[in-house]
């Protein structure tokens, strides 16, 4: 495993020397935590920026409805 050096502020030291209280072995399977957590949170905005943005792009293209109408044809409800 690597080691980062990084400085927190004395609020966030004192919430890390809470580490058992939250089932944690130590501060640094905390904080991997909340990097892990904080990445899958970053992927899903992004990802939701994203189909907003083929929304938008969807709703305004009528020519992409249409093929969208055809492909569908036939298809089960």
């Amino acid at each position: 495993m690597l080691q980062a050096k990084f400085s927190v502020e004395e609020m966030q030291a004192e919430f890390l020397s809470e580490f058992k209280t939250y089932g944690f072995k130590d501060r640094s399977a905390m904080v991997r935590m909340a990097i892990t957590l904080f990445k899958k949170k970053m992927e899903l905005e992004s990802l939701k920026k994203s189909a907003d943005l083929y929304s938008e792009i969807y709703s305004l293209n009528d020519d992409l409805k249409e093929l969208t109408e055809t492909a569908v044809t036939g298809w089960p409800e």
